[in-house]
């Protein structure tokens, strides 16, 4: 089966390209972006558009490789033990299956989510190399190799907070997704506001698009910042007038704390406009 796109998710021509590409190659699809340009959604939208089981595995600092496998559980078979239960005589009733391991049983083909791989150990993805290759695993305490009944389309996102090793990076068909240009932001837009008025539409994405241009900005606003400031804009009921200005460099748009979300920026951003009215 071939990604067509969603109806709910706008994926470019080259985004819908790297998803087939991944599953004529079989390989795990790495995607990068700024954050909040949706690549852990794209995941919930390829399984959605081929019909297939979705399992979510989001990285964090402390995640070992080993959990999307296994987990022993050594402690509650020990206390198990010593309060005589039954259980303790197979060591399998203390085996907890990870994300992986459900994935490859399951009864279809399936789409894993390894979401913001960046945010683990550097070591992270070296101990999964295998796994993803071989699409199998060796569990100690019971014996068994656990095979995946069908080759899994893994989604794995990064957001650049670190280098990823070669060995991982050969093993993937990349893609770094593009900050969406004004059309593909309004297609975008279309898709969570379809009845949008178009004035407004107009006027809030030369506001956004001007303040991602402000130089030495530390986090620039993203996609799903803007679609959080239009619903505020909807929900104040803000008129697209609100949003016009004659010098938008010294202009401060309202609700601006939806768009710039450290202190830092806003200072930045206010002394910009200062500067502007001032040198009027």
């Amino acid at each position: 089966m071939r990604f067509e796109g969603s109806p709910s998710y706008v994926a470019t021509d080259d985004l819908k390209l790297a998803v087939n590409a991944a599953l004529a190659l079989e390989r795990p699809l790495l995607i990068k972006g700024e954050p909040g340009t949706g690549k852990t959604l794209l995941a919930e939208t390829v399984a959605n558009a081929l019909g297939r089981p979705l399992y979510q595995w989001h990285i964090k600092s402390t995640t070992k490789a080993q959990q999307g496998l296994y987990e022993y559980d050594a402690v509650s078979r020990l206390r198990d033990s010593q309060l005589g239960d039954g259980r303790v005589g197979d060591i399998a009733n203390y085996i907890k299956r990870g994300v992986l391991w459900e994935a490859f049983e399951s009864e279809m083909p399936a789409v894993v989510l390894i979401d913001e791989i960046d945010k683990a150990d550097i070591e992270f993805p070296n101990d999964l190399l295998r796994e993803l290759d071989r699409m199998e695993f060796y569990v100690y305490e019971t014996r068994r190799t656990i095979v995946a009944r069908h080759r899994l389309l893994v989604v794995i996102t990064s957001n650049n907070e670190k280098e990823l090793p070669d060995a991982f990076l050969r093993r993937c068909f990349f893609h770094y997704i593009q900050f969406p240009d004004r059309e593909t932001m309004t297609q975008i837009v279309d898709v969570h506001f379809p009845g949008l008025k178009k004035s407004l539409l107009q006027e809030a994405l030369e506001v956004f698009f001007n303040l991602r241009g402000v130089p030495g900005l530390k986090k620039k606003p993203s996609t799903s910042e803007l679609l959080d400031w239009l619903k505020l804009l909807l929900a104040e009921d803000i008129p697209p007038e609100a949003l016009k200005s004659a010098d938008r460099k010294a202009f401060i748009p309202p609700l601006h704390g939806a768009l710039l979300k450290n202190e830092q920026d806003v200072h930045l951003f206010e002394r910009v406009v200062f500067m502007a009215r001032a040198g009027r």
